[in-house]
């Protein structure tokens, strides 16, 4: 590793700790020739995954874009941001562990329901409000339904 203040090629690593849930390492070096130090993180480098909308547009997953959905689906309901972090976690690394490059959306929007529904019922029944655009107040009252059979 080259030194940002010398250029020096020579560098010692002072200290090493896991960062971002352990999927990278935070670490500390030390130029041997101006005794600079500065830090650098490594991490795995992970394929790309693309998701496909219904309109057929094609864009980077972004688990952001999961967490602000279930962050407004569970607004004012007590489900803590941990929480929602974990389980938009959980969905990458579901989606990951398919192996495919490309995922349809509506397969991401089944996992974020699947998920909510076993945390908050009344977050479960908001996203899918959106998520599945209800048209009418028979087909909310068909998911009510759906959502009252799981748990029995």
């Amino acid at each position: 590793m080259k030194c940002p203040s010398c250029q020096n090629n020579g560098t010692r690593v002072i200290d090493s700790r896991p960062v971002d849930e352990g999927r990278a390492i935070r670490r500390r070096r030390e130029c041997e020739e101006c005794l600079y130090r500065f830090t650098t993180f490594e991490k795995v480098e992970e394929t790309p995954l693309i998701v496909v909308k219904k309109e057929g547009i094609r864009e980077e997953f972004s688990r952001e874009k999961i967490l602000r959905g279930l962050i407004k689906a569970c607004e004012k309901r007590p489900v803590s941001l941990a929480e929602l972090e974990k389980i938009s976690l959980e969905i990458e690394k579901s989606l990951r562990n398919l192996g495919y490059s490309e995922v349809n959306s509506e397969k991401i929007g089944e996992l974020v329901m699947d998920k909510l529904a076993a945390v908050d019922e009344v977050a479960y029944v908001r996203f899918a409000s959106v998520y599945r655009q209800f048209k009418d107040i028979n087909v909310f009252l068909e998911e009510l339904k759906e959502l009252i059979k799981k748990e029995q």
